[in-house]
This record gives C-alpha cells, sequence and structure tokens, in this order.
C-alpha cells in the first residue's frame, strides 16, 4: 500500500525554520522525505544539519519577513535550486507584550507586517506559482490560541493570529477547487524563545500547567505530526481547518 504520509519528492518552503517551531516542521517533513528551504533572518545552520542528515537537500534563503522586498524571489529561488515547491509553512513571526492603553504604533505595525502581510502575500507568491503551473500544494500556517482567545497585553500578536485564522479559512474557499489545500496549526503553550518569560515566571507557569490537560507544556516536536498530516495526501480533503495543537487547552 501507498504510505499516504510519504514526502518523497517534495519540497517544502518553511520560514523561521532555524529555531523552535519552524526547525521542528522543517526536520518532521524531511523526515517524511521532502527537501527543504528555510527562509529567515538567522542562518538555520542547525537545521541544515538536522535535514541533511536525513539525506535530504537543503537550502537556506536570507529574508526579513518585516517587509514584503523579499517575498517575489523565495519562491523562483526554492524551485531553481531544488526543482519545484509544493508545500508552504509560513511559521516566521515576532511577539511585542504592554498593556494596550501603553501599546505604541510601532510595536503594532511590527508585529502585524511579520505575523499577516507577509503571511499573505507568500501566500500568494506560492498560490501564483501552483495554479500558474498546474501543481498541487499545501499551505500550512501557523495560527495561535489567540486566533480563538483574546489574551492579555499582546493586542497586535492577538489581532495577527485572528487575522492568520480567518486568511486560512478566505483562501481554502477560494483555492480549494485549484489544487491548493490551505490549513493552519494552532500551537499551544510551546516551549520556545518567545515564550520564556512566561516560563520563568512562576506564578503564571503553574497557571498555565494548571490548564492543560495534558500537564506539560508542548515541545515544538509535537508539531511535526500535524505538519506532516497537513502537508501528505493524507489531508487532501482537509480545507480550510486551524487545527489546535495544545494538550486540550481549549477543551478544558
Amino acid at each position: 500500500m501507498t504510505n499516504p504520509f510519504d514526502l518523497t519528492g517534495k519540497v517544502a518552503l518553511v520560514t523561521g525554520a532555524n529555531t523552535g517551531i519552524g526547525q521542528a516542521i522543517a526536520v518532521a517533513l524531511a523526515n517524511a522525505g521532502a527537501d527543504i528551504a528555510a527562509a529567515g533572518r538567522t542562518p538555520p545552520d542547525e537545521t541544515r544539519a538536522q535535514v541533511e542528515g536525513l539525506g535530504r537537500r537543503f537550502t537556506a534563503l536570507p529574508a526579513d519577513f518585516s517587509s514584503t522586498a523579499p517575498i517575489p524571489t523565495l519562491v523562483e529561488e526554492t524551485v531553481g535550486t531544488l526543482g519545484g515547491l509544493d508545500i508552504l509553512v509560513n511559521n516566521a513571526g515576532i511577539i511585542r507584550r504592554a498593556d494596550s492603553l501603553d501599546f505604541t504604533e510601532a510595536d503594532w505595525d511590527a508585529v502585524m507586517d511579520v505575523n499577516l502581510k507577509s503571511v499573505f502575500f507568500l501566500c500568494q507568491a506560492f498560490g501564483r506559482y501552483v495554479i500558474n503551473n498546474g501543481r498541487r500544494g499545501k499551505i500550512i500556517n501557523i495560527a495561535s490560541m489567540l486566533s480563538f482567545q483574546g489574551g492579555i497585553r499582546v493586542p497586535s500578536y492577538t489581532a495577527s493570529k485572528s487575522g492568520v485564522a480567518g486568511l486560512t479559512k478566505l483562501l481554502a474557499n477560494e483555492w480549494a477547487g485549484k489544487g491548493i489545500n490551505v490549513n493552519a496549526i494552532a500551537p499551544g503553550y510551546v516551549e520556545t524563545n518567545n515564550t520564556t518569560a512566561l516560563r520563568a515566571d512562576e506564578k503564571r507557569n503553574a497557571e498555565i500547567l494548571a490548564r492543560i490537560p495534558a500537564g506539560r507544556w508542548s515541545a515544538p516536536s509535537d508539531m511535526g505530526g500535524p505538519a506532516v498530516f497537513l502537508a501528505s495526501a493524507a489531508s487532501d480533503y482537509v480545507h480550510g481547518t486551524v487545527l489546535p495543537v495544545d494538550g486540550g487547552w481549549l477543551a478544558r
């Protein structure tokens, strides 16, 4: 029987793959057979070593998603180097924390530009390539628990991740009939650089753990299996879904 999760011969472009969730997803896709293009500001040397250690091809593409300037060439460079493009993972993101009464326009714009504006225009570039070349494609956006909830002290992050959820559904409506699956993963509380301050706060950390039925923070690797599913033929009839991977947080 053909393995529906096999990604052999596929090429994935993963943003923000130098560490954390992006790195874990890139390695999981490579372990399933995909070659990886990693786009971001920081050289993904560790990710390269892991992907190439699995026998897969890897290319690093410098890109700062605070503007849309690098986006037009990312698809072209991936195709030119790895011979095609089948999977897009929009993982790159930033966060700014402050009370809403004190939140600045600069922090609002910085987060929205990276977390939402660049996501849309990279989806657009990927969609044009797939549709214009008569191919099939998979887009996996990285949403958040704050795509469902309000949170506190992160107004631009909440707005951006709510936007990612809506954008995922809109693009699925437009592109499901054109050979592109657009879905999102909504991680729960994950042990990454973005959550260092929360984990260091004993009171807040205890409150968070008390609400997670699984009883632990997620490791970045917990996002790998869901990403392989959404990137593979196993999800060919899954469109416009925002999949919580949260240890049961939303069920509580």
